[in-house]
Formats: structure tokens, sequence, C-alpha cells
């Protein structure tokens, strides 16, 4: 076993029994567990506040409100962003929301004029969400993620639990499609994000983010015309 922190990270093996136990399981077990067994914040949920982040926030809102959400403030999100992850953090009375920030003095060498997105997509990313979270997850065991099967390629065989260089992270809603997301939003009546109606079915960043057409992949809008399909983060 991998010790971090008082939560102790499960190895492959092990790994492998609670992703065979947690087979067919509603997300919320999952989440369950965790809060259960890694306390002191070790697995927080981070949380981009995008088109789907309600269903994994509300979710986490049901077991505990304390429980730890990170954000990453880019210092490039759209308004309508900022406004939702505000709007949901008094909605579900989130008490432990925390904003994550790129180092000022590295944006000043690095990005001073914020167009690196122009140049270099991929260092960008680095700089402003990468980085800033890989420096925060040195005090952490994991974390949740709202990743699914169907939104790209690299995702289809995604494990609800999974390691990464030492780090757990885990997967609730890996096995959901849309209709699943989207019956879950109805049945709880949660507040969309401003921008779906739009257009904008997958949020990131406003520079790299465009609306897709009928028909296109949700992911289609993100770093539109260009082979880029992730922002470092899962990789």
């Amino acid at each position: 076993m991998l010790k971090k922190s008082n939560f102790t990270v499960p190895d492959h093996k092990s790994l492998a029994d609670l992703n065979a136990a947690f087979d067919g399981e509603r997300p919320e077990r999952v989440l369950e567990w965790l809060a259960s067994n890694a306390t002191e914040g070790e697995v927080p949920l981070v949380s981009s506040f995008g088109a789907d982040s309600v269903v994994l926030l509300h979710m986490i809102s049901q077991i505990d409100r304390d429980f730890p959400v990170l954000f990453i403030d880019t210092g490039k999100h759209f308004m309508e962003t900022l406004r939702y992850r505000d709007t949901l953090k008094e909605h579900f009375g989130l008490e432990n929301l925390q904003s994550i920030q790129p180092d000022r003095p590295a944006l000043k060498g690095k990005d001073p004029f914020g167009s690196l997105w122009i140049s270099d997509a991929d260092a960008c990313c680095d700089l402003r969400k990468t980085q800033p979270l890989a420096n925060v997850m040195i005090n952490h065991a994991g974390w949740i993620t709202g990743r699914k099967h169907f939104q790209t390629g690299d995702r289809s065989n995604l494990a609800i639990l999974e390691l990464d260089n030492g780090q757990l992270k885990v997967n609730p809603l890996a096995s959901w499609g849309p209709k699943d997301v989207a019956n879950y939003i109805k049945q709880h009546s949660l507040p969309g994000h401003p921008l779906v109606p739009r257009g904008y079915l997958s949020i990131g960043c406003a520079p790299c983010t465009s609306p897709v057409k009928e028909g296109e992949d949700p992911r289609a809008g993100r770093w539109k015309g260009t082979d880029k399909t992730e922002c470092g983060l899962h990789i």
C-alpha cells in the first residue's frame, strides 16, 4: 500500500477489487465510501464548474457540505462560469470551496501579456491549470474527477478508481452517458450552466472554448481547429 497522509492509497490489486465491487453501483456509493475513508480533505473534488459539474457538486453536498471542492481559477474563465460557481456554492451550501490560482511570478515571466494561449495552448494550460493543481495536490492523496467514457477516445476505458503517479483518481461518473447526466439534473431540478443553452456543451477557459453545432461531439468546441483534446490534468 502507498501511504499518503492518513489515507492509504490502494495498490493495484486492492484497486482492482474495489473497481469490481463498485461496478454497477450508483456514483453516490463511491463518494460515500470515499468520504468515510479519506477524511481531512485527502481526496477532494476538483471541479471546473462547467456544463456537467453540477451533478457531482450536488452529490457531494448531499453527503457532506464540508467536503473539499477545489476550483482552478486560471484567470481565463468566462464570467458566466465564475458567477455560476458562486451560485452553486450558495445553492448547495458548499462550505469548503477553495480557489487555486497560478503562481504570479510564473505568470509574469511566462505569460506577461496573457496571450500565451495563442502561441502555445499546451504551455498555457500547464502554467494556468496543471502546475497550480500539482502544487496543491502535494498535500492530498488524490482527487475526484468528472470524466466520462463518452467524452473522448482517451477516456473510453476509464476505471472508477485509478492510480496516477501514486495518487488516486476517482471517476464516479465514468460509465454515465449524456442522458444519465441530463436525467439527474432534471430529476433534482439543478441549475444549469448559463452557457449550455448557447451551445457550449463542454466549458473550459474562454479563449479556447467555442459553441458546438448540433450533432457534434460535446468537446468539439474545446481548442477547436487543433488536435489538442486535453488540458494536461489527466495526461
